[in-house]
């Protein structure tokens, strides 16, 4: 049995359905009990992931855990204390952390948080597997509405910055061989696809599959802000999104596909091959 945290959002759904291929039962912990619906899971534990009684629960026949939080969650680091703890309690032969690509970033509060719970992970004396993806290709499908009806891609940073993407699918993919097979403890793997990019590559590339202009644009910083406010987004996620689009202005966050390349055995998707496949025309 291996336990998937974050069941519902996308990146514990897309390792839900890549293990549904191997053929190894699943138990998804979903937050909500409406959530449950369709997932391809075994079982399912439905709670707070900060609930140290459904933690003791939740792993009871568990081999392997697959520890994912939701994005930018303020609780993370104690969300990592209660999984070591039950996990080992319970005889969880191993575990694998979905982190994020350079976690040492401390002038990123949800990157740096991520490596608080990898130390205690290397504290915590059981077999484990850390996995440092970078941003999604899908993050871009978020402007595809703009991109289509204006030929516009707006960010709030440098559109010359570079970055490191990954196709989710291919995270999935790389995800299941290390929860199946062995080999992998203590290894730690960076997860980036084949190139890093510019904003304004990115938007070439809708363009290409479009088949019209799309023009990279840069808006200030201070307008985001004032448009998340807006929208209601909570205060603590806006201050974790605009310090990483601050870091994002100055220095990009680069990475190298070569280990996604080995554990997929075959080259990982390129941004032009994800929007061919995800972009209709």
């Amino acid at each position: 049995m291996i336990l998937v945290t974050g069941a519902a959002g996308k990146s514990g759904r897309a390792v839900l359905d890549a293990l549904a291929q191997t053929g190894r039962p699943t138990r998804a912990w979903l937050r909500r009990p409406e959530q449950v619906h369709g997932l391809p899971a075994a079982d399912t534990v439905v709670g707070d992931l900060a609930d140290a009684r459904l933690w003791t629960e939740a792993c009871i026949g568990v081999d392997a855990l697959y520890l994912i939080c939701p994005n930018m969650y303020p609780r993370e680091l104690e969300v990592g204390r209660l999984a070591m703890e039950a996990a080992r309690t319970a005889g969880v032969r191993r575990i694998v952390y979905h982190s994020v690509l350079h976690p040492q970033t401390e002038e990123m509060p949800h990157h740096w948080q991520k490596l608080r719970v990898e130390e205690e992970i290397f504290r915590g004396g059981m077999p484990f597997t850390i996995l440092q993806p970078c941003a999604y290709m899908q993050n871009a499908l978020a402007y595809v509405d703009d991109i289509s009806t204006k030929g516009r891609y707006v960010l709030p940073y440098s559109v010359q910055a570079r970055f490191a993407l990954v196709d989710l699918v291919d995270v999935a993919l790389a995800a299941a061989r290390v929860l199946t097979e062995s080999g992998h403890d203590g290894a730690i793997y960076e997860l980036a696809g084949p190139a890093n990019l510019s904003s304004e590559e990115i938007a070439q590339a809708f363009s290409h599959r479009l088949q019209r202009p799309v023009e990279a644009v840069e808006t200030q910083l201070e307008k985001w802000e004032s448009s998340a406010s807006a929208s209601g987004m909570p205060s603590e996620t806006m201050e974790y999104l605009a310090a990483m689009f601050r870091y994002y202005d100055r220095y990009g966050l680069i990475g190298n596909g070569n280990v996604l390349g080995w554990l997929l055995g075959r080259r990982p998707t390129s941004f032009a091959q994800f929007v061919t496949r995800v972009v209709p025309v």
